[in-house]
């Protein structure tokens, strides 16, 4: 057995099912193998960096840890990008590089790079793997790595003579994973539970702030079952968002300076907030010194390096999120008297879900037509929104049921709704999946059309087509700017002639009369369709 033949060996033990890749010289030996093994399915990406993104969305979707693969070089430079967006939003993943020689390294050779050095600010982990024989160790090691604690991207780079290098024993794969200095905390401290139990039967107005991390936890139902059972609101971040339901009761929505007002307002006038799986970033909490001065805090997240860095804790928790709710709902918590809070807050709330947006002719108001979509997709449905205004009218109007919205939350790295959606469609075909994209975005992306295309998938693709660059549009409208520049769309290509060359039906909303008509045959198209909507181009995610 070879060096490659362990590599997909070792996937296999870990039970890999998928891998997003790009082939090239450096890579072979490896995809030769991997063609005896139909097993493991493979999508060939039309750009490395939405490799990153399509194992991304599998990731999140499926639960496990996702995969992409890719050649030496710019195959490895261009997963940058992808490998980033997945260590700003935690996500599990195990990428493989190509590498050239192991003793040509360091000699500038055609297509090296060091890409372990170069990943090193925001991967969890990477590995130069120099002995064949080490693979399976490090396989283990890689996938323990990207999926314990607070999940991340590990990167595994192995030269093409390794590859090739023949094992000097029986392949064996290891049972357990023993990194020194590498124990990540599960259990929260027992006289920590006892002070937030006792914080929350003081409150008068308490309130929960949820973010990713009750989903890389599988924590929700938990999180439900405490805000339930104490009756406190719940406020997200924008890696939060579908945690709950729209129509829930405690549902507040998301804060932050592209907030919803309801959620801002609970944030402003709470007198205990609670934390939960998330790092208060500055998009989320925009002053996190006025936030300490005003009300106590109470911090979970699985990463002790994020208590204390944005905002200060009086009772921090550090520990595995899921684990730690279970520890707070096991005890005897007092209800607090927080009658005449909710009700304050449901009137913000109501307002809130209940507000007329503007219309013009010829146009289509983003939140208008996302109330009405969201109240058609299916109660499961996955939604991948892109970045830029299409990213924060989808996180304020897209009324949540029980489905998943993924985001590039971190990074905000546009072009990551389309091979997200592809991604979590592989992890689950079954389920309806929707992307949504501004004609910015989607314009970095749009080449991963002929993934849908040859997966056979039914994905469907909302755009916003405003011919600008809508968010810096708006920003360079505001002072101190003085006017618009290098943001116009100027020569975008037709869209539907653009799908139709990818096989992909497309329809075109600029009529808010037809909203309800063209949404029920976008969305009960067979298989994939695109829908482009026209907006107004000095639309703001204000108005």
């Amino acid at each position: 057995m070879n060096g490659a033949q362990a590599l997909i060996e070792s996937l296999l033990q870990e039970q890999v099912e998928h891998i997003f890749g790009y082939a090239g010289a450096t890579i072979c030996p490896v995809v030769d193998v991997l063609r005896e093994h139909p097993e493991i399915g493979y999508t060939l990406v039309r750009n490395e960096q939405n490799a990153g993104h399509m194992a991304s969305g599998y990731a999140r979707i499926s639960g496990k840890v996702g995969v992409c693969m890719v050649t030496s070089g710019p195959g490895a430079t261009n997963l940058i990008t992808g490998i980033a967006t997945a260590y700003m939003d935690s996500i599990p993943m195990v990428a493989i590089t190509g590498q050239v020689p192991s003793h040509l390294l360091g000699r500038d050779i055609f297509q090296e790079v060091d890409i372990t050095g170069a990943v090193a600010p925001f991967s969890k982990h990477s590995y130069l793997v120099k002995d064949a024989n080490h693979i399976p160790a490090v396989v283990k090691e890689a996938f323990h790595i990207a999926s314990t604690g607070r999940p991340g991207p590990v990167l595994i780079d192995i030269p093409i003579d390794v590859q090739q290098q023949e094992l000097k024993g029986k392949f064996h794969y290891p049972e357990q994973v023993n990194i020194r200095g590498y124990k990540p905390s599960v259990k929260g401290n027992e006289l920590q539970i006892k002070r937030v139990v006792e914080a929350i039967g003081r409150a008068k107005q308490p309130l929960i702030c949820a973010g990713g991390g009750v989903w890389l936890a599988h924590a929700k139902e938990e999180l439900l079952q405490l805000a339930e059972r104490c009756s406190i609101p719940v406020v997200k971040t924008m890696m939060g968002i579908s945690i709950m339901p729209t129509d829930h009761p405690l549902n507040m929505g998301m804060i932050g300076a592209h907030g919803n007002h309801c959620a801002n307002k609970a944030l402003a006038k709470a007198d205990l907030l609670i934390m939960v799986g998330t790092r208060a970033a500055d998009r989320a909490v925009l002053d996190p010194r006025e936030i300490q001065r005003r009300m106590a805090t109470i911090h979970i997240d699985v990463d002790p390096a994020e208590i204390g860095k944005n905002m200060q804790a009086a009772i921090p928790l550090v520990g595995d999120v899921k684990v730690i709710l279970n520890q707070i709902l096991e005890r005897d918590i007092p209800a607090p008297d927080s009658a005449a809070w909710l009700e304050c807050l449901k009137d913000y709330r109501k307002a809130e879900l209940s507000r007329v947006f503007p219309q013009r002719e010829g146009y289509v108001f983003p939140g208008t037509l996302l109330r009405h979509l969201g109240r058609k997709l299916n109660d499961d449905a996955i939604v991948c929104v892109d970045v830029g205004q299409n990213q924060i009218f989808t996180c304020k109007y897209l009324p949540q049921k029980n489905g998943r919205l993924l985001t590039s939350g971190g990074l905000g790295t546009m072009g990551y709704a389309l091979p997200a959606a592809v991604g979590a469609k592989v992890a689950d075909r079954k389920r309806q999946t929707l992307a949504i994209c501004g004609d910015g975005s989607f314009q970095m992306a749009m080449n991963e059309l002929s993934a849908v295309k040859t997966e056979g998938m039914d994905l469907k693709i909302l755009l916003f087509c405003n011919q600008t660059l809508g968010l810096v549009h708006q920003i360079q409208r505001t002072a101190p700017y003085h006017g618009t520049f290098g943001v116009d769309l100027d020569g975008s290509p037709d869209f539907h002639t653009i799908a139709a060359a990818y096989g992909v039906p497309s329809l075109q909303l600029d009529d808010e009369s037809e909203m309800d008509q063209v949404l029920d045959q976008f969305l009960s198209a067979p298989g994939s369709c695109l829908l482009v909507c026209r907006v107004h181009p000095d639309v703001t995610t204000n108005d």
